[in-house]
C-alpha cells in the first residue's frame, strides 16, 4: 500500500506548487466546501491509481488541491463506502497518498442521522468518539504491528477544542457526540436505533469510521464533523431517504463551510 501511495503522491506533486498540509474528505452535499478552494488544481479520481470511484449521488469524484484561508489543502470530493463493495479498505490508498504528500491533519465530514431530539436537521455535530457497529475493519489483511492501532483520542482533543472555540466565536450551534457506524446501504431499524442509544450513540451514519482507523495508523491527526440531516428511524414520523439527506445537507453546508474556513485559518496561523 505504501509503495503505491508514494508513486501516486509523486504524480500529484508534479502538478501542484505547494504540497497540502491538511486534507478534507467531503460527505454528501458538501460541494460548497470544495468551492472555497482558491486556484484549485482538480484531478479526477480516475487519473489517480487506487482512489475510489464514488457511485452515490452528492459525492463527486475528484481531488482538489489549492488553498483555503491561505492554507494548502487537499479536498477529496467523494469517498468509498463499505456498502458499495463489501470492503472497508476503499479509502486506504487515498489516505496513504495524502500522508505521503505531506498532510499532517485530516478533517472528515459526513451526513448523519441524529439520535437526539434536541439536535435536529440542519445542525452540526462534532464527533468526539465512535462505535463501530458494523464490526469490520479497513485493516483486515494488513500485515505488521502497525495494524494494532490505538484509538484512544482518535478524534484529536486539541483539534476538537479549537473547532468548538471557532464555532462559539462564529455563533454556529455545534453539538458534540458519539458517531455510530452502520454498514448500510439500508437505513437502520427503530430497534437498532434504540440499541445504540443505550450504548451511548448520538448520531448514525454509513462512513467515516474506516477512514479514522486508517488515518490513525498513518499518524494523521483527525477531526470529524457530521451534518445532521434527519432524526434517526423511529424518532420522527418523516420518511428517511437519500433525497432528504441531500436536501438537509445543502441547508447545513453554509455553516460547515464557514466553520471549516475559520478553523483552517487558525491552523495556518500555527494551530
Amino acid at each position: 500500500m505504501f509503495e503505491e501511495a508514494a508513486a501516486t503522491a509523486a504524480m500529484i506533486r508534479d502538478r501542484v506548487a505547494t504540497p497540502p498540509r491538511v486534507a478534507l474528505v467531503l460527505g454528501s452535499g458538501l460541494g460548497a466546501v470544495a468551492e472555497a478552494v482558491v486556484d484549485p488544481q482538480i484531478i479526477p479520481y480516475g487519473d489517480l491509481p487506487g482512489f475510489p470511484r464514488p457511485s452515490v449521488a452528492g459525492h463527486g469524484g475528484s481531488l482538489s488541491l489549492g488553498k483555503i484561508a491561505g492554507l494548502p489543502v487537499a479536498v477529496l470530493q467523494g469517498r468509498a463506502h463499505f456498502y458499495e463493495s463489501g470492503r472497508a479498505d476503499g479509502m486506504n490508498l487515498a489516505l496513504a497518498t495524502l500522508k505521503a504528500l505531506g498532510c499532517e491533519h485530516l478533517i472528515l465530514t459526513n451526513a448523519a442521522g441524529s439520535l437526539r431530539e434536541d439536535v435536529g436537521p440542519g445542525r452540526l455535530m462534532l464527533i468526539r468518539d465512535h462505535i463501530n457497529f458494523a464490526g469490520v475493519s479497513p485493516l483486515f489483511g494488513v500485515g505488521g504491528n502497525e495494524r494494532f492501532v490505538d484509538l484512544v483520542d482518535a478524534y484529536d482533543p486539541d483539534a476538537r477544542a479549537r473547532i468548538k472555540a471557532v464555532a462559539e466565536r462564529l455563533s454556529i450551534p455545534l453539538a458534540e457526540g458519539v458517531y455510530v457506524w452502520f454498514c448500510g446501504p439500508h437505513f437502520e431499524t427503530p430497534a437498532e436505533i434504540k440499541a445504540v442509544q443505550i450504548l451511548g450513540g448520538d448520531a448514525v451514519g454509513m462512513s467515516t469510521v474506516p477512514e479514522v482507523i486508517v488515518a490513525r495508523m498513518l499518524g494523521l491527526r483527525v477531526a470529524a464533523l457530521s451534518m445532521i440531516t434527519n432524526l434517526a428511524a423511529g424518532l420522527s414520523d418523516q420518511a428517511i431517504s437519500h433525497e432528504q439527506t441531500m436536501r438537509s445537507a445543502t441547508g447545513a453546508a453554509a455553516d460547515m463551510t464557514r466553520l471549516l474556513t475559520a478553523y483552517l485559518e487558525e491552523f495556518g496561523d500555527g494551530a
